[in-house]
């Protein structure tokens, strides 16, 4: 029988965690004078009560947590979090509607960035470092899922990255604890450089500090309704550039480097190499394409085509330029890019490059033995052999990615959402993107005319997307639920 009590006794620490860190927002208010600190005090006194009180009543001195439970976790957590995190949205001074509380909210912690508000050079700050807090917890929290517990799950191939080896009877939650330690510290030092790199091109402390966290979790919240727009005559855009692909790269790589000293580990790593590649060649596609139909100048071109092509492949969101205006070819490549990603284990969303590489293997080999029945064709990746379950794994996460974009944009489709908005919405939900295409959601618009039904829809699609498709579809099965 399922224990459930290890999985409620972490939910809770996790949801005492986030009432700790709203008072972060609360002092930020009482300094700039603003009385909208009387909405966070509320809401972290709560929300710690409330996670302390969940914890304490499912406390063990050694929890187990096993392979059900993790599953169970990894979906609950995520859910709660969202939840607990909409309370100060529901109060002044923005005062949300209690679906577009949830939708700011989850976007956030999710790290997809599509927002509901608008007017946000004239809000509270308050309400703006809650923003930029949720996504860059959202964004360590997704490193430590996917290195620590997605791997020992099996979902997605992602067993390939399994930091040593163990079998599924394995406790999860000591593994979980020493590598959230270990990304954590590195996490926060690539966070204070980003923020003071901002700061070197003239943005002020506070936006700097919002920024750094949205930027390194790849989540595209900003404190200006003009995004990375109105903070690019001084250079910001190219730090975003640098921090927006570090937050692409594995942390894998950082623990490696900052652990052992191994310089070499990114040139070694395939993925990054592809990862790099495929960047290169987006943004010289997008440069050569912009000088050719715009009258803009070489370095303008690329400097555009670089930030916008680098925010949408990590799923920043971030934009620097309404693309929906450069044309037909730009607006249909930015659909595409939508579902590449960034690399395993780093903060950035969608399919991811590794799943690329193994199923590029997998049809290699298919091909080459089409005609040859009985030659032996072993699948590599990495240099190391391909087990047929991680192949398998593979398949099925493409298969299911691309089921419930499908659904979901159909979905949207019939709640009376034009086509344009209904397919992009759906694949930036469920590749975690932010900004879709068209006048509506694109980069230049918000989601907040779009009806309460769609925005449930593209709330959950969120979610599932950002837990990897499979964990979240998982715990719906009869036979998880069995003894």
């Amino acid at each position: 029988m399922l224990d459930l009590r290890p999985v409620f006794f972490v939910v809770g620490l996790m949801v005492a965690a986030l009432g700790i860190a709203m008072f972060a927002p609360m002092v930020v208010d009482l300094a700039y004078e603003d009385r909208s600190w009387r909405t966070f005090a509320i809401s972290a006194i709560l929300t710690t009560l409330l996670g302390a009180v969940l914890a304490l009543a499912n406390y063990t001195p050694k929890p187990d947590l096993r392979a059900r439970g993790a599953f169970l976790l990894t979906v609950l957590s995520w859910m709660a979090l969202s939840g607990f995190a909409a309370l100060p949205f529901l109060m002044e001074p923005v005062k949300m509607s209690f679906t577009d509380a949830i939708f700011e909210a989850t976007s956030g912690i999710t790290t997809t960035g599509a927002t509901v508000l608008t007017g946000l050079d004239d809000m509270p700050k308050g309400i703006l470092l809650w923003r930029a807090i949720l996504q860059w917890i959202g964004g360590v929290g997704i490193i430590v899922t996917a290195m620590a517990i997605l791997p020992m799950l099996k979902v997605g191939g992602m067993q390939l990255f399994r930091l040593e080896s163990s079998d599924m009877g394995e406790k999860i939650l000591p593994k979980a604890a020493s590598l959230a330690a270990g990304i954590g510290g590195i996490y926060v030092v690539l966070t204070l450089c980003c923020g003071l790199s901002y700061m070197a091109t003239g943005m002020s402390g506070f936006d700097a500090a919002c920024h750094a966290m949205t930027t390194l979790a790849t989540g595209g919240y900003s404190t200006s309704d003009a995004s990375m727009g109105g903070f690019m005559d001084d250079g910001a855009d190219l730090v975003g550039i640098a921090f927006m692909l570090a937050g692409g790269m594995p942390f894998g790589i950082y623990l490696l480097i900052a652990t052992r000293g191994d310089w070499r580990a990114p040139f070694q790593d395939s993925q990054v190499r592809a990862f790099i590649g495929i960047m290169a060649a987006l943004i010289a596609v997008i440069t050569l394409y912009l000088w050719a139909n715009s009258e803009l100048t070489n370095s303008s071109a690329l400097r555009l085509a670089a930030f916008n092509v680098v925010s949408i492949v990590t799923g920043t969101g971030f934009a620097t330029a309404d693309y929906n205006s450069w044309g037909p070819f730009a607006v249909a490549a930015f659909f595409v890019f939508m579902f590449i990603g960034g690399c395993a284990g780093s903060t950035a969303c969608s399919i991811k490059i590794f799943r690329y590489q193994v199923a590029l293997s997998a049809l290699k080999a298919y091909l080459f033995k089409m005609p040859r029945k009985s030659a032996v064709t072993p699948m590599r990746y990495a240099g190391r052999p391909l087990p047929e379950s991680v192949v398998y794994s593979v398949l099925s996460y493409f298969f299911l990615f691309f089921m419930t974009f499908a659904a979901v944009a159909i979905t949207l489709s019939f709640l009376g959402l034009d086509p344009m908005t209904a397919w992009s919405g759906a694949g930036s939900a469920v590749a975690n993107v932010g900004p879709g295409l068209g006048d509506i959601i694109g980069p230049s618009g918000t989601y907040q005319d779009l009806p309460n039904s769609a925005k449930w829809v593209l709330l959950s699609a969120m979610i599932v997307g950002r837990l990897e498709i499979v964990t979240a579809l998982v715990i719906l099965t009869p036979a998880f639920w069995r003894a």
